[in-house]
């Protein structure tokens, strides 16, 4: 048999329920009776298929109906088919609700030291249709993604009350202290003078600008300029650079469950404490985000 010139892909599914329901009982009659309608149409709508796909599906004689290989091999794969298009209306609901989807989301590594493991957790049990696609990466990395459209939303780490690209929404998730990460061999009682004066590790200016200037500020406004010693990407590295003895580092709080051999923490003495730096942690995501990122936000505000 050989196939007709129209091409196979565009075979409606009423098609593959005619075949599926022939397949199932191997009558003519019993699967007309089961679609709702008279034989002769059904022996028609067969022949046609066969005549599309250029291939018996049936052996047919006067008392039996049987499969053949080919028509066999098809009945597995009608049967996932109508399965999906049957599933088609209620996945396109549940999209539109945000309760299935994909996340693009980035991620600097202060908060995943803080609840993001927890949040990740509870997010994925609470919604399970739900995929998420994490991406470690600094704030103006992050930025640059969101710009391209690579990333669906992001936290980030910045300055108190920094305006951040008004194209993006913002939930803040709270404002905490920096800290001392000094090495473990320094002494306990540290003038402030004399920690003004200690070498700095640092991350770099392009990545948390509004951060790294309140570092500054925090340092000129004592009347000093800080001796930078290394700059360092990410907060771990800093922390493992400062129990190398290369300085010291003024780091989120968050850090403090980042243990470390040769590190101690600790807060800043009373005498600098009168405004010194903050950082602030935010949500951010493009207005434009699937419903799935905006049930994420949601659940983020919920659980801050």
């Amino acid at each position: 048999m050989k196939a007709e010139g129209t091409a196979t892909t565009d075979i409606e599914l009423r098609v593959w329920r005619q075949f599926l329901a022939l397949a199932e009982t191997l009558h003519f009659g019993r699967a007309a009776q089961s679609l709702h309608m008279t034989q002769p149409p059904l022996t028609q709508a067969i022949q046609q298929l066969e005549r599309r796909l250029g291939v018996l599906l049936f052996e047919r004689t006067r008392r039996s109906v049987a499969l053949t290989p080919a028509g066999a091999a098809l009945v597995e794969p009608a049967r996932q088919l109508l399965q999906l298009a049957a599933a088609l209306p209620g996945r396109a609901r549940d999209a539109a609700q945000g309760e299935v989807g994909r996340i693009r989301l980035g991620f600097v590594s202060t908060i995943a030291f803080g609840p993001l493991p927890l949040w990740l957790r509870a997010f994925r049990e609470a919604q399970p249709g739900i995929t998420i696609e994490l991406r470690e990466a600094t704030g103006d990395v992050q930025l640059e993604a969101f710009a391209a459209h690579e990333l669906d939303a992001g936290f980030v780490l910045h300055a108190p009350g920094i305006a951040l690209p008004p194209s993006l929404q913002r939930l803040s998730l709270g404002v905490e202290p920096l800290v001392l990460a000094l090495p473990e061999s320094a002494p306990k009682r540290l003038a402030a003078a004399a920690l003004l004066r200690e070498p700095l590790v640092i991350f770099p200016r392009a990545i948390a600008p509004s951060l790294y200037d309140a570092v500054l500020a925090f340092y000129h406004r004592h009347g000093v300029t800080p001796v930078i010693a290394q700059e360092a990407i990410q907060m771990q590295t800093i922390v493992n650079l400062v129990s190398a003895g290369l300085g010291l580092a003024l780091v989120p709080q968050a850090m403090r469950s980042l243990q470390r051999p040769g590190i101690v923490y600790r807060d800043l003495p009373a005498a600098l404490a009168d405004g010194a730096p903050r950082a602030e942690t935010s949500l951010v995501w493009r207005p434009d985000a699937p419903p799935a990122v905006q049930r994420f936000a949601r659940f983020v505000e919920a659980h801050r």
